[in-house]
Order: C-alpha cells, then structure tokens, then sequence
C-alpha cells in the first residue's frame, strides 16, 4: 500500500469508530480489550495519536514518553487528560485530524524515531497509525453489535505489519521446539511464513514448509492473528498447538 493510503485509512477508520461509540455509549464493555470500556479505548487511541503527530512533526525527538503530560508540550490546545464525556468523541476525532494533516503535510525525507522496519519513517508512521486506528475500530464496532470486514489488500497489510514486523522483534518465545506456520490470505494470495522458535519468532514471505497451515480471507487472518476473532472462519491443517502458542503468548509491546 502507497503511504496515501494508509493516510487515509487513519481517517476513515476513525470516523466508523466514532460512529460506534455514539451507537454504543461509553459505557459499553470492550470485550476484546479486557477491562476497557469505550470510554477508555477513546482516551488510548487519542492519547496514541498525539504521540505519533508530535514524533512526525518533530515537536519531540523522544519515543517514548516518560509521562502523558509530555503531549501538552507538542499539543497545548489539544492534549487534554481527560475532556468530559459529552466531549470525548468530538476530541477523539480532533486528535485524529491533527494525526491527519500531520501525516500530510510531512516530507517525504522525514528523519524521525522509529520501532518498525518500512522504508521510510514516514511509511512507518503512516502504516503504524492506520492499523492502530483499524484494529482498535474492530474493538468498538464489537462492542457495538456493528462489526464489519477489512479491505483484502488493507487486511493483507496489517498481517505483514504483524508478522514481519512486530513479531520478530521478540527475543525469546515461549516454546518447548522450533515450529514453523504458514499464512495463506487466500483472496489475496499472500503467504507468510512464520518460524517460532524459543530464541524468537522470525518471518519470510512465501509459502514453504509448514507444521501448520492457516487459511482464509485476510480480514479472518487479520483479526485471527490480533487477537480479535476466533479460528471458526480459517482453516487449519497441521500442528493446532502452534496456533494457540500464537494466541497464548504473541502480545504487542511498544517499548
């Protein structure tokens, strides 16, 4: 996916999130966010963009912050902790617009921190937000009753995001011996395998020996494989332990 893209993929997200927030209440449980409600998974995702707008803007070289009152510095009018709850949606879709035109108005030669490989930071950045704001869309929608499917090629994206990118970036992986699992997006007919193993997980595209095989639709995998759906919709031929090693112990750190 072009940067473009995945720019306006931050935008459009965030948009279906807000309306299934207004749909559900804050209220509302979060159940592929344990302990969250919707109030909470609003206040993280718009906490989570002012850290990446003030990072692309370059109004802070750091990170990570040490503290949330470190957005205010780069966000004065905008990093408020917390606004009332008749006001956190709009807010929510203000630091998401902030997000935006930042996004938009970087250089392409952006020299910024970053935590993933892309080929640029802008790149990451951009990829990174979008499926942030994806991934946490699916969790409102959820909770909302009003779930809906990922683009083939958008969900493709996140699951190369996850596997190539935040996968191998384990030391260690809690796994008795080496097991290897390929990913197969059918309707996109990408592959991806995945090698787990106790010093780590490491990620090639392309398909190869597997002792377990996954496959369906890439929005089933996308979501299979962060957590948020089940394995009803994929097919699973080979070694099921692998695949609930996944679930059991893949978990996203940022530090």
């Amino acid at each position: 996916m072009e940067i473009t893209e995945h720019i306006t993929a931050v935008g459009q997200e965030a948009k279906l999130l807000a309306q299934a927030a207004e749909l559900s209440g804050l209220d509302v449980d979060i159940p592929t966010c344990p302990g969250w409600d919707m109030r909470e998974l609003l206040r993280h995702l718009s906490e989570i963009h002012l850290w990446a707008a003030g990072i692309i803007a370059e109004r802070t070289a750091k990170l990570w912050p040490d503290d949330i009152s470190e957005h205010a510095e780069s966000w004065p009018d905008l990093a408020v902790f917390w606004p009332d709850d008749n006001e956190l949606i709009n807010w929510y879709l203000d630091t998401n617009t902030n997000l935006v035109s930042t996004l938009e108005s970087a250089s392409p030669d952006l020299d910024c921190p970053t935590f993933l490989p892309a080929p640029s930071p802008l790149a990451m950045w951009a990829r990174r937000q979008a499926h942030e704001t994806a991934v946490h869309r699916f969790d409102a929608e959820n909770a909302a009753g009003t779930a809906s499917r990922f683009d083939p090629v958008f969900a493709s994206d996140g699951i190369d995001e996850l596997l190539a990118g935040f996968a191998p970036r384990r030391s260690e992986f809690p796994i008795e011996s080496t097991g290897t699992m390929v990913v197969h997006a059918i309707d996109t007919n990408d592959h991806w395998q995945v090698t787990l193993a106790p010093d780590g997980i490491t990620t090639v595209r392309g398909d190869g020996p597997a002792d377990v095989t996954l496959s369906g639709d890439a929005s089933d995998l996308y979501l299979m494989l962060w957590n948020r759906g089940d394995n009803s919709s994929i097919t699973i031929t080979g070694d099921s332990e692998i695949p609930d090693k996944w679930h059991n112990n893949q978990r996203i750190r940022w530090g």
